[in-house]
């Protein structure tokens, strides 16, 4: 797994430790403060130790930056420079009456193509003009700066910058977070992607990944909407880079070099987990043996978060006081505004990138690879007949009892109901509080679940949209690995409209041994999906069953090796040096160096040829050559 989100990196569970970071051994609350610190830029690490970005020495980072780290991680007020003093940048349209002519200059490329009626244009030298404004009406847009209505949001880690960190030219932001996150995921693994890719088919490997809304930042599409009401130029990038599935293609063609399969599944709040699924069939199919999935979501923009609040979705200003009863609101009050399943008024706008790497169970054991879990299916289903296009349905009562059901089928009842966990949507708004803790509790009364734990992470990073559920399932991982569950530290109490008499709500981490967790997402326009992910030790002793002893113990002696190449990588970037994949024009074929056969094609670069023997199904009507 790898990625980043407002707690941190996800390699190495450091965002995972970020929600949990006091209920952490004191050495290990050190590495993740000072991990988190040189990811922010604050300190860098050398052979003669930490020293600041000025080159001078710092004797115990962990302590002196503690504070820093702590307050420029998770939700909190909006960084931004767009969201500060003088405000958010607008056009405000006027009607100025002119009591006479008006004479201005202008260059001459910046006169209008079609002059408004009446303007009359004297040359001045071949780079300006005088324009003369008849007296009248005369419509304009002044340039205003508008207060922001929302000023919480959940922003990476200040002081990181993804696309600093390779040649990146004018990428959306998300995309850039999609190559740091699917370069993280490949460093983690320990595995050679060149080394692995040579073992496989090309046609074995696939790619899902994108977002919920595509690039919508200056970069991408939200740059090239505005660009004709702006005055602004439209470049040769912003269409291509806007398009919802970008992140795969930006994978295939700059990090992994795959021919494979590719596409995104786009479903709201669950994009995650549609791609996740898909890689999930394709694996369970055979049609494909290794599957990176993931999503990269970056739209904390102004557009956006006021589309958001203009719904009533979002945690605004008026809203947070209104609920607390405040004047003013400190920075303390913007770090609290997101309460999942307590008195609430609406989510908090987030981003992140997660990517999970996906094997079939055979090839993981011939690797050696580390495994962190499995995923044995995702459950999805619309809700049907709805009253408003945004409102919670009947979907998620389905998915999560498909889900629970599997979980009895593998695990059995006393671990459904003993040793599992709910990682809930919990987006913070009053309608999902009550939906969602009504599914949960339906569900659990139905499998005789008497206490629940719910855990409701955007309580720390709020809702980073399409990638909301890979910000779950990260976190269900590091949760195996510490055996800890995350509490909800903005619970001051259980709202009155909760359903929760079967259901287990806490404030501070909690010590808990799951074998299995459910990764919940309730989208926008009935998108519901619920995820099974099992934990290492179940994982284990099912490939035990299916494998045997002997295959187990030969994959943990080539796992000593991956291992060790996981934890160089993983000391390196707890220093802050990253070297994301990004391979420009590399190996670039186009067609003429390949060799075609009827029955296989042969790609430079790959041990294996890529088959065209099909699968067929259907029978043939090719008859016999008549005698």
């Amino acid at each position: 797994m790898g990625g980043i989100n407002p707690a941190g990196r996800t390699s190495g569970h450091q965002a995972f430790r970020r929600t949990v970071l006091d209920a952490l051994p004191a050495d290990q609350q050190r590495q993740t403060v000072e991990s988190l610190a040189a990811l922010m830029r604050l300190a860098e690490h050398s052979d003669n130790g930490w020293h600041d970005s000025a080159g001078q020495p710092i004797d115990a980072p962990a302590q002196m930056l503690r504070d820093q780290v702590l307050n420029h991680t998770l939700i909190r007020r909006n960084e931004d420079p767009r969201f500060l003093a003088p405000g958010l940048p607008a056009n405000r349209r006027a009607d100025l009456a002119l009591a006479e002519p008006l004479r201005v200059t202008l260059r001459r490329r910046q006169l209008p193509d079609q002059l408004p009626d009446g303007w009359q244009v004297r040359e001045i030298d071949t780079r300006e003009v005088e324009v003369t404004i008849p007296a009248g009406i005369f419509d304009v847009l002044l340039p205003d700066a508008q207060e922001p209505k929302v000023r919480a949001a959940a922003q990476l880690p200040s002081g990181f910058d993804p696309a600093s960190l390779y040649r990146s030219v004018h990428h959306p932001r998300g995309l850039s977070m999609a190559v740091f996150g699917a370069s993280d995921c490949l460093g983690a693994s320990g595995l050679s992607w060149e080394t692995l890719r040579q073992q496989l088919n090309p046609d074995h490997i696939a790619v899902y990944a994108g977002n919920s809304i595509g690039q919508l930042d200056d970069q991408g599409w939200g740059g090239l909407l505005k660009s004709l009401v702006t005055g602004q130029r439209a470049t040769s990038k912003q269409m291509p880079l806007g398009y919802g599935q970008m992140p795969a293609d930006f994978l295939n063609a700059y990090v992994l070099g795959s021919v494979g399969g590719t596409g995104a599944a786009l479903g709201a709040c669950a994009s995650f987990l549609y791609n996740l699924r898909l890689g999930i069939d394709d694996i369970r199919a055979g049609r494909r043996r290794v599957v990176m999935v993931g999503t990269a979501d970056a739209p904390i923009t102004p557009e956006i978060i006021e589309g958001f609040r203009a719904m009533g979705a979002l945690a605004d200003d008026a809203s947070l006081k209104a609920l607390d009863a405040l004047e003013l609101l400190t920075d303390a009050d913007y770090q609290r505004a997101c309460r999942p399943f307590a008195r609430n008024c609406g989510f908090t706008m987030a981003e992140a990138s997660q990517f999970l790497l996906l094997m079939d169970d055979s090839l993981a054991l011939e690797l050696g690879a580390d495994i962190l879990g499995a995923v044995p299916d995702v459950f999805v289903n619309a809700d049907g007949y709805k009253r408003s296009i945004s409102a919670p349905g009947i979907g998620n009562y389905i998915t999560l009892g498909k889900a629970a059901a599997l979980v009895k089928d593998i695990l059995g009842e006393t671990a459904l109901k003993e040793r599992t966990f709910l990682h809930a949507h919990g987006t913070s708004t009053p309608k999902n509080r009550t939906t969602e803790s009504h599914v949960f509790d339906e569900i659990a009364r139905a499998n005789g679940i008497k206490q629940w734990p719910v855990v409701a992470i955007k309580a720390f990073i709020g809702h980073s949209q399409g990638s909301a559920a890979g910000d779950q399932l990260a976190s269900a991982l590091g949760s195996f690995a510490h055996g800890l569950l995350p509490g909800i530290p903005t619970l001051d109490a259980v709202a009155d409209d909760v359903y929760a008499e079967r259901l287990r709500f806490f404030t501070t981490p909690q010590a808990f041994t799951a074998d299995a967790a459910f990764i919940n997402a309730k989208g926008f326009g009935g998108n519901n999906a619920t995820g099974v992910v099992l934990s290492p030790e179940v994982t284990e002793r099912l490939l035990t069953k299916r494998h045997g002893s002997a295959a187990i113990e030969a994959w943990k002696g080539r796992r000593e090796a991956v291992r060790a190449n996981a934890a160089a990588y993983l000391a390196e970037a707890d220093r802050g040096r990253y070297a994301p994949r990004y391979q420009f024009g590399e190996a670039v074929l186009e067609g003429p160096e390949l060799e075609i056969h009827a029955d296989r094609i042969h790609i430079p670069g790959y041990d294996h040829a890529v088959s065209l023997v099909a699968d067929n199904p259907f029978g043939s009507l090719d008859e016999e050559t008549p005698s």
